[in-house]
């Protein structure tokens, strides 16, 4: 008997008759002996409709009452699930986040999570029922209010409670059959992983892949919690996310590249004409940070001899592009740049695999693959065990596709599916 930890996104507990399919798969693991903790999002769209009915109200919304709105998605998600499960003969409670001992700070709308004391979960496990948890939610415990997680926030909250739980496992359910080397929306010949390192899907979740959020994987590397990613709409073997090693026969591949993610979230900002002398790179990074915003990628052109000026590019998200501009736009006089360029057409494609460090000729490869497509690269960016490269927007699919070629990683098998539309 293990204790599970199950967390279904949107897609999954889009209406009744997917919430009635969920109960009977939380039903059937609930029989077959072990302890089930169940961790929901809200259902379909409703974040998404509940932001626009506030925005109907007022254009300016306050982030704390944002925050208690929000978090009625969840609510509703869990109430239902857990009439679907009783339904089936089995028990079942639900709580919201702060029910369930979801400690965070008081950063409304981007809470990060710094307890979680679930003592009322394990009670209700010990009991035999299910516990049914609302996720991307918590509580601040100096002002009593409700907070919610940003992006994703339901994922960090299944891991975080398997963590806490010390369960066997946490159970990822979503509208793909798992990990697969490209995003099976632009790839159909993308092929299913069966097991990826923390820190593969690590770099996969930070360069665009939507089929786990980083901050989640960031925790389970943390308390060595293992992720299986699988389709609530299917019984297909998903992926496993852990760096524990192979049970003894089993054979697991150890691919050189792991997948090919991208990401059109992302703006260039270009800094003109910078005085090349010791501290301005610094100063415009440091405007950069006071505003808030994170940096990825970073250029910096060769100076100009006879005006002992330089060019200073870097990405960041698009949803920042304002307040950077602003800042630095501010500061220009101190700074002494000539001017600010802003494009918001770009496209990253990253490369991802911890074969890299032991295998050469990968960047050779992958620069020839994108010359063949007659794809040009702006940016290029590399760790350890990633490639990323800056190109045109409207180029990326084409990009992602020759680039998942080259490198052998299209499936033989049938095409991937995206059951749910969303690949989350």
């Amino acid at each position: 008997m293990a204790l599970i930890v199950q967390k279904y996104g949107g897609s999954s507990v889009a209406d009744a008759s997917s919430i009635k399919r969920v109960a009977k798969r939380v039903a059937e693991a609930k029989r077959a002996g072990h302890d089930v903790v169940v961790v929901v999002s809200a259902m379909g769209d409703t974040t998404d409709e509940l932001i626009d009915l506030a925005q109907q109200v007022t254009p300016l919304p306050p982030q704390r009452e944002m925050d208690i709105l929000l978090t009625a998605g969840e609510r509703i998600s869990m109430s239902l699930l857990a009439m679907a499960i009783h339904n089936l003969g089995v028990d079942a409670k639900s709580f919201t986040g702060q029910q369930a001992g979801v400690i965070t700070d008081e950063a409304y709308g981007k809470a990060r999570i710094i307890d979680v004391t679930p003592s009322r979960i394990r009670d209700t496990v010990a009991r035999g029922s299910v516990a049914i948890v609302a996720g991307f939610q918590g509580v601040n415990p100096s002002t009593n209010d409700v907070t919610t997680l940003g992006r994703g926030g339901s994922d960090t909250t299944a891991v975080a409670l398997a963590a806490s739980l010390k369960a066997d496992v946490c159970e990822i359910y979503t509208d793909v059959d798992g990990v697969f080397t490209a995003d099976p929306r632009i790839v159909p010949s993308a092929r299913k992983l069966e097991r990826v390192s923390y820190d593969e899907m690590l770099e996969l979740a930070a360069s665009g892949a939507k089929v786990l959020v980083l901050r989640c994987v960031e925790y389970a590397r943390r308390y060595g919690v293992p992720i299986h990613v699988r389709s609530s709409f299917t019984t297909h073997t998903g992926t496993l996310v852990t760096d524990q090693p192979a049970a003894e026969g089993e054979i697991v591949e150890q691919p050189i590249i792991a997948g090919v993610a991208h990401d059109r979230s992302e703006a260039k900002i270009t800094v003109v004409g910078v005085p090349d002398v010791p501290g301005k790179a610094a100063r415009i990074f440091e405007v950069v940070a006071s505003a808030g915003v994170n940096i990825d990628m970073i250029v910096q052109n060769v100076s100009v001899a006879a005006t002992g000026l330089t060019d200073i590019s870097f990405t960041l998200p698009a949803t920042d592009g304002a307040a950077a501009t602003a800042a630095l736009s501010e500061h220009q006089p101190d700074i002494g740049f000539a001017s600010l360029q802003y494009d918001d057409t770009i496209g990253k494609l990253s490369l991802i695999g911890a074969g890299m460090r032991s295998h050469p000729g990968v960047s050779a490869r992958l620069f020839a693959a994108l010359s063949d497509a007659g794809i040009n690269i702006e940016m290029i960016s590399t760790s350890e065990i990633r490639i990323s490269v800056v190109t045109r927007a409207d180029s990326l699919d084409e990009a992602v596709r020759a680039v998942h070629t080259a490198f052998d990683l299209d499936s033989t098998e049938d095409e991937a599916v995206v059951y749910g539309g969303t690949g989350r």
